[in-house]
């Protein structure tokens, strides 16, 4: 079990195309992951993700997946689970949206929600049900420190990942005690290509940082992880001050 979190041997990644997911499946994989899943929409990008996995020595499949063609959730992720053990499942897609277009087009704040939430929910509950019937395995959820506190600029986005957070807390701990660890990682803004030109700040992190923190944080079999660190009591602070003062900040 101990080399199960320290050392996945076999790792699916939901999200394929993500930096943060890609960073932290190339981390593992130049230790001793050996058999990668990447699930995400097709395209050159998933390619290329298979493609730098590979020159690492990990056998990769590509799977075709949806977030938001949650029907199909079952039969995708159960044809993965039944081509063998899965050690570490990565659940780390997400869409960050446009506030000012999504509040002015419900439509496309729906299709925010439906992505961070209503697919993830599906997905994680998918993964954690076939987890739980292999008695092992990690469940590693990518939730954002944007989740803590709803922020004017962002709070269609926040609020989606403020959803996923308090799910996958109930997740881990419905899976408690059936061999299967749930770790929630609360990055704060990630500097990647769909973030530049994007104001990030003092506070800001990388996909390899957050990557370092997944591993660190199955070593030390973390429910909860931050990136940076520092974010947590700067959140905590902010957690606690008044909504009328909040109003008045630039966030």
């Amino acid at each position: 079990m101990k080399d199960v979190f320290d050392n996945p041997r076999s790792l699916l990644v939901l999200g394929g195309t993500s930096e943060i997911a890609l960073a932290t499946a190339l981390r593992f994989a130049a230790r001793r992951t050996r058999t990668v899943w990447l699930a995400g929409r097709p395209s050159p990008a998933l390619e290329e993700s298979a493609v730098r996995l590979r020159a690492l020595g990990a056998g990769v499949r590509t799977v075709p997946f949806d977030a938001l063609d949650t029907a199909a959730h079952e039969e995708t992720l159960g044809k993965v689970f039944a081509g063998g053990g899965i050690d570490m499942v990565l659940l780390a897609f997400d869409v960050l949206g446009d506030q000012p277009r999504d509040e002015a087009d419900p439509a496309q704040a729906v299709r925010v929600a439906q992505t961070n939430y209503t697919g993830a929910v599906s997905a994680a509950l998918v993964c954690g049900r076939a987890l739980r019937r292999q008695g092992r395995g990690a469940l590693v959820v990518l939730s954002s420190a944007a989740g803590e506190r709803a922020r004017r600029s962002n709070f269609i986005y926040g609020s989606s990942k403020a959803g996923l957070d308090a799910f996958a807390q109930g997740l881990g701990d419905a899976l408690h005690g059936s061999g299967v660890h749930v770790m929630i990682v609360r990055p704060g803004f990630v500097r990647t290509r769909l973030t530049l030109g994007s104001r990030s700040g003092p506070l800001s992190t990388t996909p390899d940082a957050v990557a370092e923190a997944v591993e660190t944080g199955l070593w030390r079999r973390a429910e909860m992880v931050w990136v940076p660190g520092v974010l947590r009591y700067v959140m905590s602070a902010l957690r606690h001050v008044p909504r009328r003062t909040f109003r008045k900040l630039s966030l």
